[in-house]
């Protein structure tokens, strides 16, 4: 990243001839690497944004180094060659016939200082305008709701409603009245189980006291249960681990739980992450069938797994329904096809079937990264009918 920014920071300021544009595009590359520097040394900031401004300039920096940087860098490679050739060109041109440019010598200049003004602050503008795109999103989300058909649903859960909370990283991009917010909208909804499928936390401890009052904010009719993502592992997996589990919210790390609902057992299976870097998702799969031993037959299941690849697995033991987030939806995508979600992802947001299996993935109501592009940060409500 560093190497990235020296170089464009180079090449902009040599193209942007003029005074007053070189020194802002100057100032824009210093502030990125000033930027840069700062994230890294406090371990990408651990503390909450204590203003608008901080916050935008944090937004700034991603979007830049996340997306506007490598975007240049691939269409510079790109041009590469073309400019190459028409350089080329335009030398054998001069020597072939030296009066031929002669005459617009001036004009030609004048176009190439503008072009080179454009091409040096371009990138600039656009990382702003992302910016100030992403900073309106931050504080917004949608309540997206199914009905659910399962066959074989028994008769005591048609209707049970289910607030699925994902994603929230409660930290940097996600903090203050959005949260207050998303409690009051989980609770005005009335569900029977409020259910977190991960990544309570963006990263940082010092965050987790908030998330899990939060946490404790919400109200199901028949409780709030809890399971880990991988953001929630971050600075220290085990002791995040222990914190939640001293807290008393119900926390299911290879755990299942069993609660009655309305005369009829419903049992839910929470899956940990899978720390596996090689071959995630066998290892994924092995998981899912480790906890699946605990499955107890006269009871409704809902498998909650971070990672909605265990689907497969779920759908393998024909588990009705199973619950999951981490994609953000795709994060950026082009339509409901073309994106980050599919590139990455089988399942990545919404509802999805094999036979009598579906998953829902929530695209999550919280934020990492601060720019979505027809992935809205969202809650899911779901009701349970009887197909």
């Amino acid at each position: 990243m560093f190497a990235l920014d020296a170089l464009w920071l180079a090449a902009s300021a040599r193209l942007a001839k003029p005074g007053a544009a070189r020194i802002a595009v100057i100032v824009f590359g210093l502030a990125q690497v000033g930027g840069l520097i700062w994230l890294v040394s406090q371990r990408f900031s651990r503390s909450e944004p204590a203003a608008v401004f901080q916050k935008f300039a944090m937004t700034a920096l991603f979007i830049w180094h996340m997306i506007v940087l490598p975007l240049v860098l691939v269409v510079a490679i790109t041009l590469l060659p073309i400019l190459a050739a028409a350089a080329l060109f335009r030398l054998v041109r001069s020597r072939d016939d030296p009066a031929s440019g002669s005459a617009d010598t001036t004009d030609e200049i004048s176009r190439r200082q503008f072009l080179g003004v454009a091409l040096a602050t371009a990138p600039a503008i656009l990382d702003l305008g992302f910016a100030g795109i992403a900073m309106r999103q931050l504080d917004r989300f949608r309540v997206r709701r199914f009905t659910l058909p399962i066959a074989g649903l028994p008769s005591d859960l048609d209707g049970l409603t289910i607030a699925q909370v994902s994603d929230m990283h409660v930290g940097r991009f996600t903090s203050g009245r959005v949260l207050r917010e998303m409690v009051r909208v989980v609770n005005e909804l009335r569900a029977d189980l409020v259910l977190l499928t991960g990544d309570l936390i963006n990263d940082a401890l010092s965050d987790l006291p908030n998330g899990l009052d939060l946490a404790r904010s919400m109200e199901g009719r028949y409780g709030l249960y809890l399971i880990e993502g991988n953001h929630d592992l971050i600075e220290n997996g085990a002791e995040f681990e222990h914190r939640v589990k001293q807290s008393g919210i119900p926390f299911l790390l290879d755990e299942s739980a069993t609660i009655i609902i309305r005369g009829t057992l419903v049992q839910l299976l929470g899956l940990s992450w899978t720390r596996a870097r090689k071959n995630r998702d066998q290892a994924i799969t092995a998981s899912v069938r480790r906890l699946l031993i605990q499955r107890e037959p006269d009871s409704f299941p809902i498998l909650l797994a971070h990672h909605p690849h265990a689907f497969d697995a779920a759908a393998e033991a024909s588990l009705p329904l199973t619950l999951s987030g981490h994609t953000h939806g795709g994060q950026l995508m082009l339509n409901e096809q073309c994106g980050f979600g599919p590139a990455l992802f089988r399942y990545w947001s919404g509802l999805y079937r094999k036979g009598s299996s579906n998953l829902i993935v929530s695209n999550g109501v919280g934020n990492w990264f601060p720019l979505r592009v027809r992935a809205p940060a969202e809650l899911v409500h779901i009701k349970l009918a009887r197909a």
